[in-house]
């Protein structure tokens, strides 16, 4: 490891004393003034997407991690924009959420726990705000004039950074009359609390305490919406979220600079990391690298149809990351023996990756297939992939950041780099218009799906031969 101290890091990037704030020796939280700010850099926004991984996932955030580290390695100007780890996770099957081998971040424990303690804040505004409206409800508050809270049609439940089944369906206000109303009750893990999505989008202080306000927490006994503000709830939770509104700085293993913050999930919320984490690593950087959760299909949809609309900013190119395993899972093979070579499944796995990637064209994006390596891949299979990805008319490269850092991106980084730079400035529009959106269904209407389609290796060479 390359291991610098954060105050270098910060003065890579141009910040002045002012403009950070240290977390300890390794971590630090940026001020948001930097945005206001003109931008140091010119900020060429990479999106790093995947086609549907397996259980294990296939790596995108080691190869965000690998990529940037090969550009810095080329002398380009790379900063990471990257989600914070949920404790579910990190304790569960996928393990933690900072790239792995060579290609991670630091410092890995930190921020797969406690890190900077932004998820536990959110968690406290979550569970504040379920403090205020069980009050409310308890106490027959008539919330401004909005009406009483009817305590069974209380839709906001409570919040715990960890993977608790027997807490997903329980009865709280047992002990008496005293101690509240009983009725059932769920708890989210935190990544899927909407602050935490809220969180993600904010863009100021007072922005995250309007959004906040908007939060619906159930209905009074007429059915009428009440929400956070109705309970006077908002202001205090923008108080508890005050520095969990700052995203984090912090450095690839070989010194890179990295702006981690935020995690909602790509399932439930959107899946990226936050709108104020993306412009400032736009400002700073002349590559900003980020990532969407999921395949490309779910959290890179909802990047592009909801963080780059509510963010005015689009990726002038995309990473699609897959791996051999993947593509034979979705060719037929089975989880238990994906990882071992199988070209029948393979070549049947290869029309998952043309879906992935017409999918990405139907947003104008220039995608980059970037097969994460493993040391049991073999030469003829990855040459099988490359070949069919040229004759799909998109670009192909190898990482191996995993295994050797940024050495083993570097491949990677001179494909994204010429990709990016040959891009003029993305003209895609992001209008949130009737006609844009009616247009963009209409054209997904007539994508034959390939989700359910198995093809013969036969039939599979004729289809890519025939192709320009």
């Amino acid at each position: 490891m390359s291991i610098r101290p954060i105050e270098d890091v910060a003065k890579d990037l141009g910040l002045s004393s002012a403009e950070w704030e240290p977390y300890g020796r390794s971590k630090a939280k940026l001020e948001l003034s930097v945005l206001g700010n003109p931008a140091r850099a010119k900020g060429r926004l990479i999106l790093v997407s995947a086609i549907n991984p397996t259980p294990a996932g296939e790596g995108k955030t080691t190869t965000s991690i690998g990529l940037a580290m090969g550009m810095r390695k080329l002398g380009k100007n790379a900063v990471l924009a990257l989600r914070e780890p949920s404790l579910g996770p990190v304790f569960g099957v996928k393990g933690g959420g900072t790239g792995g081998g060579k290609a991670s971040l630091f410092p890995a424990d930190d921020i797969n726990l406690h890190f900077t303690g932004d998820i536990h804040a959110i968690t406290t505004a979550h569970n504040l705000l379920s403090a205020i409206v069980d009050n409310s409800a308890y106490f027959r508050d008539e919330n401004g004039g909005v009406g009483v809270i009817d305590p069974r049609q209380i839709t906001w439940g409570r919040a715990l950074d960890m993977n608790d089944r027997f807490l997903r369906n329980c009865i709280v206000g047992l002990g008496g009359k005293s101690h509240g109303i009983p009725r059932e009750e769920r708890f989210d893990i935190t990544a899927a609390s909407e602050i935490m999505a809220v969180i993600a989008l904010a863009t100021s202080y007072e922005d995250l305490e309007a959004r906040l306000g908007n939060i619906v927490i159930g209905s009074t006994y007429d059915g009428t919406a009440v929400r956070a503000r109705d309970v006077s709830a908002h202001s205090a939770m923008t108080a508890v979220l005050r520095d969990a509104l700052r995203p984090n700085l912090v450095q690839t293993a070989e010194g890179g600079p990295a702006i981690v913050h935020a995690g909602p999930f790509g399932n439930i919320a959107h899946g990226c990391n936050s709108v104020l984490a993306t412009r400032l690593a736009m400002s700073l950087g002349d590559y900003a690298i980020t990532e969407a959760g999921f395949g490309f299909d779910l959290g890179g949809e909802k990047f592009l149809n909801i963080k780059c609309r509510q963010a005015g900013i689009w990726p002038r190119a995309m990473v699609l990351v897959a791996t051999l395993r993947a593509l034979k899972m979705h060719g037929g093979a089975s989880v238990k023996t994906c990882g071992e070579p199988n070209a029948a499944a393979l070549e049947a796995g290869l029309t998952h990756l043309e879906k992935h990637l017409q999918n990405a064209h139907t947003f104008g994006l220039t995608a980059v297939v970037a097969v994460n390596a493993f040391p049991n891949d073999t030469e003829e299979e990855l040459a099988l992939v490359e070949g069919a990805v040229q004759k799909l008319g998109a670009r192909f490269a190898r990482c191996l950041g995993f295994a050797k850092g940024g050495d083993g991106a570097t491949e990677l980084a001179r494909v994204v780099t010429e990709v990016v730079d040959k891009t003029d400035h993305p003209s895609r529009s992001t209008s949130t218009s009737s006609r844009t959106r009616r247009r963009r269904r209409s054209a997904r209407s007539r994508r034959p799906s390939t989700a359910r389609r198995t093809w013969s290796s036969a039939a599979l060479r004729r289809r890519t031969s025939s192709e320009p």
